[in-house]
């Protein structure tokens, strides 16, 4: 997409599971364009393979660029089947992770400037650690504590064709929501 704009956040992102599937987690860690860290995100999945939780490390990135810009994301992971499904490279045989590789398809249109790298796993330490806290607090080890971007709790939108359309944001997958009209 386009070439590197000046102003641009990058995401290490990362997902583990012990047992795969297993007790699973993800981390991210997502710096400006300048260096600065300016987020850490982590979070206990439950049991799952090691594959939904790369693509969760992935989707957490990618709504947190939409949600707080600028609307360039460049992603490193250490996946590489996650990063050639989303270069399109490799197919998407799995239906679950054809659903998460959809819901990070369309993320990355809400973006200006996308690129995904594939690193070896000692690149992406950090990254590494904090889905390996996630994991840790998911099974009762509270040892290690992680950051957590806060969520929006109040959204926009329209509706159309019976359905409603968010003007801006994302809503994590799951979520549960009350809908208000306004008068």
């Amino acid at each position: 997409m386009k070439t590197l704009p000046a102003d641009y956040l990058i995401a290490h992102t990362d997902g583990g599971a012990r047992g795969n599937p297993g007790p699973a987690g993800y981390g991210v860690v997502i710096h400006g364009s300048s260096g600065k860290k300016v987020a850490a995100l982590s979070q206990y999945l439950g049991r799952q393979t090691n594959n939904f939780a790369e693509y969760q490390a992935l989707i957490a990135a990618l709504e947190y660029a939409v949600a707080h810009g600028p609307k360039a994301l460049k992603v490193i992971s250490d996946s590489e089947l996650m990063v050639r499904q989303v270069k399109g490279i490799y197919k998407v045989k799995d239906a679950t992770l054809r659903d998460l590789h959809a819901r990070a398809s369309q993320l990355i249109r809400h973006l200006d400037w996308f690129q995904i790298e594939h690193v070896l796993r000692g690149k992406n330490r950090e990254a590494d650690e904090l889905a390996n806290a996630a994991m840790d607090q998911g099974s009762g080890d509270t040892r290690k504590l992680t950051e957590k971007a806060p969520l929006k709790q109040e959204f926009e939108g329209i509706v159309r064709g019976g359905k409603i359309e968010l003007l801006e944001g994302m809503l994590p997958e799951g979520a549960t929501v009350q809908v208000r009209l306004k008068p």
